[in-house]
C-alpha cells in the first residue's frame, strides 16, 4: 500500500501536549475536559473517559484517523517544521543543517516538482522497457529492489532466527500493491479491485499511454499480484515465527525459483557473499517462478513499470500525488483531503534522513533528564514484572527460570541511538526531489544490506527519534522508546505519579510483555528461535491466549466487521498484561508514600491511573479506515483497548464500584500475565 509520500501512519500509542493545554485546570494532569460524566464509567468506560473529547475532536479532512497519537504527532511536527525552514533558510550552517535542508526545499519547491512532470522517472522506465529477455530481470529487480520498490519479493539482511547476535539474508514474499492478500481474493472486495485497476490505469495514463492500453496494462497488474497474493502467507501465519523461518543453502533456494537467477540479482545488488540464506515462505517462490515462466515478458515488465510510477507517484507533479492520494487515502481509508505540503514534506525528510533530523529534535524537546527518568520508569516496570513472572501459579518453576532469564536479558534503548548515521555520502541537490529521495533511500538500503554476515547491531533503532511510538524486538530482545512519544502530557514531570503509571507506565509495561506474547514468547533470552517452554506450561499459555482471542473477536467497530482476535491477539496480551505491571508500580507508589493517596480532581489514585490509561486511546475513526485497519492492523481499535482491558481486570472494578452483570465486568475474565 503507499500511503502519500510512501507513509503508512499505524495507531500505536500516542498522548497530546494539545490535550493538556486545552483541558480546564487539572492538578493530577487528567485531561477533565475529556470526561463525560453523563457516562455510566461500568456501562462503558471508554465513552466515561473520552466521550467529551470525541465530541469536540471529530476527524480533521486530512486525517482517516484522529486520536491523542496524532494530536501530539500533529505537535512534533510543528516541531519538526520550525527547524527543517531554519535549516532551509541558513544554507551556510552545519553540514546536517545544509542536508536536511535542502532535502525539505527541494520537497516545498513545489513549482520545480510541477514543472518536471514525469520527467525524473522516465529514464527508469526506458530501461524497464528496454529488458530485451527474461534472463536481464534480475539486474532490474535488483535495482528496484535497492531503491525500495520491492516488486516481486523482498531480500534483505535480518538477525539469523537461530543465531540472533549475526545477521543473515532473508527472502520474503511480497510485490502486492493492495494493503493484503485478502484484497485479491474475497468476492466482497471486487469493487475494491475495480477501483484499484481504474487507479493502476490512470497512473499509466500519466506517464503517456492511451486509455484503451492503460485498461488493459491494469488487467495485467491485477492478474499478476493476484497470483501473487494466492501464494503468500495470510498475517495471521505469519504470527507463527516457525512458518516464516526457513534456513537454506543458498543453492537449495535457486532450486525453488529457476527462473530467475539469483547469482545475477546478488551480483547487481553487490550483496555480500554468503551460502546460508533465512526463506521466509518456500511456497511462494516456487509460484513465482512459474508465474515467471509463463507470463509473457511484456506483461512483466507492464507489472514493473507500474510499481515503479506508483512507488514514487508521491513525489511526482499535482496529478500522480492527487491519484495517489485518491485511492490509498481517500478510497481506503475515507481521508477528505490531501494534507498540507508541509506536513508530507516533513514526513519524508524525517522518513528519508531520519537520523539527521532526529539529532536536531533530540536537542529541541529531550533533555538527558528525560532519558534517565525514563530509564528509571521502566526498571520500575522490570522490577514488577519479575515479581509478577515469580508470582505465576500457572508455570512450573523450569520455564520460570528461562522467562526470568529472558527478562534480564532485555534491553532498553531510550529516546535516541547511540551512534548517528553519517549521511555524508548522500548527495542532495536543490530541485531534484525524485533524485534526492532516491539517493537517501539506496543509502539506507545498501547500509541494510551490507550487514549480511555481520554482528547485530542491536544499539540502532528502527524508529526515528521523532517517532511517537514504541516497539519490541524479538531477535534483539530489546525495547526502543523513541524520544517522540517521551513528551508531555505521556511522561509529565509535573502530573500525579498515579496518572504517569496509568500512561508511561503502561506502555513500558506493554513493550516489555510483547517479549512473552504468542510470538514474542518464542525467543529466548538471546533472541534465538527457540523452544523453552515445557509442554505443559506452553497449554496453559495457549489456554488463556485463547480466553482473550476469543474474546477481542466478539468486539465490532463498525457494522458488519469484527476484530480478528487472532491478528490482535499479540497487541491485546500486551495491552492487558502492560496495565497490569503498571498497577502493580502504582500500589508499590501508594505502599512506599511516593503517589499521594487522597484524591486529586475529584479521583482516587486507582481511579486516576484507570483514566489516563483510558485517555491514551481517546480517538475517533472513519468507517472506511476501521474496515481496513482490522484487516491490516495487529492493533485493535483504541475503544477495545480501554474496554476489552479494563473489563478483564478486578482492579478497575473495585476502583470505580462496578458490580457483576455490568457491561465493564466481564463474566468470564481474561488473563495470562
Amino acid at each position: 500500500m503507499r500511503p502519500y509520500f510512501l507513509r503508512l501512519d499505524l495507531v500505536l500509542l500516542g498522548l497530546s501536549t494539545f490535550a493538556a493545554a486545552q483541558a480546564p485546570q487539572s492538578s493530577s494532569g487528567i485531561d477533565l475536559n475529556a470526561i463525560d460524566k453523563s457516562v455510566n464509567p461500568c456501562q462503558n468506560f471508554y465513552l466515561y473517559a473520552c466521550g467529551n473529547w470525541k465530541r469536540q475532536n471529530p476527524v480533521p479532512p486530512a486525517y482517516a484517523v484522529w486520536s491523542r497519537f496524532q494530536e501530539l504527532q500533529v505537535h512534533t511536527q510543528e516541531t519538526l517544521r520550525h527547524i527543517l525552514e531554519d535549516a532551509a533558510a541558513h544554507q551556510d550552517r552545519s553540514p546536517l543543517d545544509q542536508k536536511i535542508g535542502a532535502f525539505y526545499a527541494s520537497c516545498m519547491d513545489t513549482t520545480k516538482v510541477d514543472e518536471l512532470g514525469d520527467k525524473p522517472i522516465q529514464p527508469g522506465i526506458r530501461r524497464i522497457r528496454a529488458i530485451k529477455d527474461k534472463a536481464d530481470l534480475p539486474g532490474v529487480v535488483a535495482w528496484l529492489h535497492g531503491q525500495g520498490i520491492d516488486v516481486f519479493f523482498q531480500f534483505q539482511s535480518a538477525p539469523n532466527p537461530t543465531n540472533a547476535k549475526m545477521e543473515v539474508a532473508r527472502a520474503d514474499q511480497g510485490g502486492l500493491g493492495l494493503p493484503d492478500k485478502s484484497y485479491y481474493l474475497r468476492p466482497q472486495d471486487e469493487a475494491t479491485r475495480q477501483k484499484y485497476t481504474e487507479h493502476v490505469a490512470q497512473i499509466l495514463q500519466l506517464i503517456g499511454e492511451s486509455a484503451d492500453q492503460a485498461k488493459q496494462d491494469a488487467a495485467v497488474v491485477l492478474r499478476i499480484e493476484t497470483v501473487l497474493a494466492n501464494a503468500s502467507l495470510d498475517r495471521v501465519s505469519r504470527r507463527n515465527p516457525y512458518l516464516v523461518h526457513h534456513a537454506m543453502q543458498l543453492d537449495s533456494f535457486q532450486a525453488l525459483i529457476p527462473n530467475f537467477s539469483f547469482a545475477q540479482y546478488l551480483s547487481a545488488r553487490q550483496a555480500p557473499h554468503f551460502t546460508n540464506l533465512d526463506v521466509a515462505v518456500p511456497d511462494f517462490f516456487k509460484s513465482l517462478n512459474t508465474e515467471l515462466a509463463a507470463t509473457p515478458l511484456e506483461d512483466l515488465k507492464t507489472y514493473l513499470i507500474w510499481h515503479y510510477v506508483s512507488g514514487y507517484a508521491p513525489l511526482l507533479s499535482k496529478p500522480f500525488v492527487d491519484a495517489n492520494f485518491d485511492f490509498y487515502s481517500k478510497f481506503l481509508t475515507g481521508t477528505q483531503q490531501l494534507p498540507p505540503r508541509w506536513r508530507r514534506c516533513v514526513e519524508l525528510t524525517d522518513r528519508e534522513l531520519g537520523d539527521a533530523l532526529g539529532q536536531k529534535y533530540v536537542q529541541a524537546v529531550f533533555p538527558a533528564q528525560s532519558r534517565q527518568k525514563t530509564q528509571e520508569l521502566v526498571q520500575i516496570i522490570e522490577q514488577e514484572m519479575r515479581k509478577d513472572i515469580e508470582a505465576l501459579d500457572w508455570m512450573s518453576p523450569a520455564t520460570k527460570q528461562q522467562a526470568l532469564a529472558k527478562l534480564q536479558g532485555v534491553t532498553n534503548k531510550i529516546g535516541y541511538p547511540a551512534k548517528w548515521k553519517d549521511y555524508s555520502s548522500v548527495n542532495i541537490i536543490a530541485g531534484d526531489l525524485v533524485g534526492d529521495s532516491q539517493r537517501a533511500r539506496e543509502f539506507e538500503i545498501r547500509r541494510r544490506l551490507d550487514r549480511i554476515g555481520k554482528p547485530v547491531d542491536r544499539q540502532e533503532f528502527n524508529m526515528t527519534p521523532p517517532t511517537v511510538n514504541a516497539y519490541y524486538s524479538p531477535p534483539e530482545n530489546n525495547i526502543n522508546f523513541p524520544a517522540g512519544i517521551l513528551q508531555p502530557p505521556f511522561y509529565n514531570a509535573s502530573a500525579d505519579m498515579a496518572v504517569n503509571f496509568g500512561g508511561i507506565g503502561a506502555v513500558i509495561g506493554h513493550e516489555l510483555t510483547h517479549g512473552f506474547d504468542d510470538q514474542g514468547r518464542q525467543f529466548d533470552a538471546d533472541g534465538n528461535l527457540r523452544d523453552w517452554w515445557t509442554k505443559q506450561d506452553e497449554e496453559e499459555f495457549r489456554k488463556r491466549v485463547d480466553c482473550l482471542a476469543n474474546e477481542y473477536s466478539q468486539f465490532s467497530p463498525v457494522e458488519g466487521v469484527h476484530l480478528n482476535g487472532r491478528l490482535t491477539l499479540g497487541e491485546n496480551g500486551a495491552d492487558n498484561a502492560g496495565i497490569r505491571l503498571a498497577y502493580m508500580a502504582l500500589l508499590g507508589g501508594l505502599e512506599n508514600g511516593t503517589i499521594d493517596k487522597s484524591k486529586i480532581d475529584g479521583f482516587t489514585p486507582e481511579q486516576r491511573f484507570f483514566l489516563a490509561y483510558a485517555q491514551i486511546w481517546c480517538s475517533n475513526e472513519r468507517p472506511e479506515a476501521l474496515r481496513s485497519s482490522v484487516r491490516t492492523n495487529p492493533h485493535s481499535p483504541g475503544q477495545f483497548r480501554v474496554i476489552g482491558v479494563l473489563q478483564n481486570m478486578p482492579e478497575f472494578a473495585t476502583a470505580f464500584g462496578c458490580s457483576a452483570g455490568q457491561p465493564m465486568v466481564s463474566p468470564n475474565a481474561c488473563r495470562v500475565w
